[in-house]
C-alpha cells in the first residue's frame, strides 16, 4: 500500500509575466515548501519543485522549476501540491495530520459505534470534525478536547463525548 500523502500547497493565480505563481501554503512555516524536494499533484503524475519563494500577503510568490511563462503559470491555477508522510515533521502531543485521523473509528465514550472520521474541516472557528454514520447524514462537531477527549492512532478510533444538544432541526419538525 501507498504511504498516505499530504496536501501541503495549492497553485493559485500567475504572478507576473515570467511564469511565478502564487502559492498558498498550508504548513505552519510558509517556506518550508522549498525544504521537501519535489511536490507531486494529487495523482501522483506531475512534480513540482519550488526554486524560489518570498511572502506576499497571506500567500508566497513562487518559481517552479520548468515554468516559464503566464501561460504555464495560469494553466496550473487550483492545482494541489503533495508531499508523502513520512517526509514531514512529526507532530507534538494533542497535534494531528489530519491525513492521520482520516478513517478512523469513532465511538462515544461509552463504547457505542457513531461511524468513521470522513473529514476535518476549518471555516473558520475553530476545527470541526465530521463523522459518517453507517446510515444516514454526517455529524459534525468541534474537534476539541472536550469533544474529543482521546484519539488512539495506534488504536485506530476517536473517542467522542457527544454535547447535551446538537444544534440542528427538530426531530418532530416537518
Amino acid at each position: 500500500m501507498m504511504a498516505p500523502h499530504i496536501c501541503i500547497a495549492r497553485i493559485g493565480a500567475a504572478h507576473g509575466v515570467r511564469g511565478q505563481v502564487r502559492l498558498w501554503t498550508f504548513t505552519d512555516d510558509p517556506l518550508s515548501v522549498t525544504q521537501y524536494g519535489p511536490l507531486s499533484s494529487k495523482d501522483g503524475t506531475r512534480q513540482f519543485e519550488v526554486t524560489h519563494a518570498r511572502e506576499a500577503k497571506g500567500h508566497l510568490v513562487a518559481t517552479l522549476k520548468g515554468v516559464m511563462t503566464r501561460n504555464d503559470a495560469e494553466r496550473l491555477n487550483g492545482t494541489e501540491l503533495y508531499v508523502a508522510r513520512e517526509q514531514l515533521p512529526a507532530t507534538e502531543d494533542d497535534e494531528y495530520y489530519h491525513a492521520d485521523l482520516i478513517g478512523l473509528a469513532a465511538q462515544t465514550t461509552a463504547g457505542e459505534p457513531l461511524g468513521r472520521v470522513v473529514a476535518i474541516h476549518n471555516f473558520g472557528a475553530g476545527d470541526i470534525i465530521e463523522i459518517a454514520p453507517p446510515a444516514g447524514a454526517s455529524i459534525m462537531l468541534p474537534f476539541s478536547n472536550a469533544v474529543v477527549p482521546t484519539v488512539d492512532l495506534a488504536g485506530g478510533r476517536v473517542l467522542i463525548e457527544l454535547p447535551a444538544e446538537i444544534e440542528g432541526d427538530a426531530p418532530d419538525a416537518a
